[in-house]
């Protein structure tokens, strides 16, 4: 019996200056600081359980998120844990669906980033109350119950309930042999952390040998300023990385559609296996005929890090606009609507690749890839997950990587805790850090 009533929410604004040193740059994002929404959900339980979830930002517009946040607070706050697990759907739609909010964000935008930060919190709460990391709660779910979280509206054309169960069903086969697989070897990965847009070449030239040092063999490379500079710095790391090893380019949005075939097939002579968000992410369409015209060069569209809901991936899918899907743990409506998105996945026959470049991204996202893995895909074929060597140090149980792969996290929970010091240092604007800066700058 799950018992429970949450007593209270609490959101802050955390930011990390992330932006001093160019960490997170690329060509549409040239200061990032790496920030979140930080969720804290508590509850009645003698033991003082709680639960903790974040959602990912660039520093400014975290205040807007923040007040999405505490909008919805009133849709959690007086539940008993027991109520919103018992009907999922019901409530995952509650919070998405406000009639008020809706006119806001109807599942996009900043309402829907506040929408994953809460229910972030609440899987956590759920996996710490069943003391078990989220991935394996996931696992051990029946196939009724995880369909039973997922809301269908608006999918039904590219994924029944039926299907989804049929998946699910046809997943179990197997699955404690791969669960094995994973505690022992883990789910590969690759990093972005080598080739940040902003790094000079003297830093990417060590950043790429200590990683080939450490055992990585996959590479993103952030691309899209300049052409010239994108030739140089590709020969630069592939001659770092070998041919062996794999490339992947990263364009963060910069371009129009016929640019980016252009842009691409002039990097085609480095063999990248993907290139990352090539135009405007809402552009399905766009997507597609960059996908058909560069489809001979063997060179994939990866792209889903900014797809507002599971109606877009629908959509992508349908479209076949991408050749590699990425979900974000805090861009959709949390494991609910990720649920959703890996089933469509599974059906379409199109690897997830999950993004993780941003702070607490990685922590979150190796639960559902390894969910995905276990009971819904069952393949490693052209399926690996990001990894940036970024803040990890700020979580109570931070990710763990061996030889470039996840190590599945063996703590209760959805490994979102952050340390109460690193709240307190790096809350935005009353943190010792952000004073600090502050004080700095009138003084220049």
């Amino acid at each position: 019996m799950i018992t429970g009533k949450i007593t209270s929410l609490h959101v802050t604004d955390v930011r990390f200056p992330t932006s001093l040193e160019q960490h997170g740059s690329d060509a549409m994002h040239t200061d990032p600081d790496y920030s979140a929404a930080y969720v804290v959900i508590e509850t009645d339980v003698t033991d003082g359980l709680k639960g903790h979830g974040l959602t990912f930002t660039l520093g400014k517009g975290t205040e807007i998120v923040v007040c999405a946040v505490k909008a919805l607070s009133g849709h959690v706050v007086g539940k008993s844990l027991e109520e919103i697990v018992n009907d999922f759907r019901h409530f995952y739609r509650q919070l998405t669906s406000d009639s008020q909010l809706r006119w806001i964000g109807p599942e996009k935008g900043a309402v829907q980033l506040a929408a994953a930060a809460v229910l972030n919190a609440v899987w956590d709460l759920w996996a710490k109350k069943e003391k078990k990391p989220l991935w394996k709660l996931l696992v051990d779910m029946n196939p009724q119950q995880l369909v039973s979280c997922i809301d269908f509206r608006y999918i039904t054309d590219a994924l029944t309930e039926e299907e989804a169960l049929e998946i699910l069903q046809n997943g179990k086969q197997g699955q404690t042999v791969r669960e094995v697989q994973m505690l022992k070897s883990g789910y590969p990965a690759y990093t972005t952390s080598c080739a940040w847009l902003g790094y000079p070449d003297e830093q990417l030239k060590k950043l790429c040998s200590d990683a080939l040092k450490e055992g990585w063999t996959r590479f993103k490379v952030k691309v899209g300023a300049d052409l010239k500079d994108d030739n140089r710095r590709c020969e630069l790391i592939r001659g770092m990385i070998g041919s062996d090893n794999l490339m992947m380019l990263d364009a963060n949005q910069r371009w129009d559609v016929n640019e980016a075939i252009t842009w691409v097939k002039e990097l085609a002579k480095f063999k990248p296996i993907w290139i990352e968000e090539p135009t405007s992410p809402d552009d399905i369409l766009g997507h597609a005929t960059i996908s058909k015209a560069i489809a001979p060069l063997n060179i994939g569209v990866a792209t889903g890090e900014q797809c507002h809901n599971r109606v877009m991936f629908k959509q992508f899918l349908q479209a076949r606009a991408l050749q590699f899907l990425q979900i974000d743990s805090c861009r959709l409506g949390s494991v609910n609507e990720n649920l959703s998105v890996l089933l469509m996945a599974k059906k379409f026959n199109i690897p997830v690749c999950p993004h993780a470049g941003g702070v607490g991204l990685c922590e979150l996202v190796q639960h559902l890839i390894l969910f995905d893995y276990i009971s819904v895909s069952g393949s490693l074929d052209n399926r690996m997950c990001e990894y940036v060597d970024h803040l990890h140090e700020h979580f109570k149980y931070p990710v763990v990587i061996n030889d470039a792969a996840y190590m599945p996290p063996k703590d209760p929970g959805y490994s979102t805790e952050m340390t109460e010091e690193s709240v307190l240092k790096y809350q935005f604007p009353s943190g010792e850090v952000w004073q600090n800066l502050l004080k700095e700058s009138t003084n220049v």
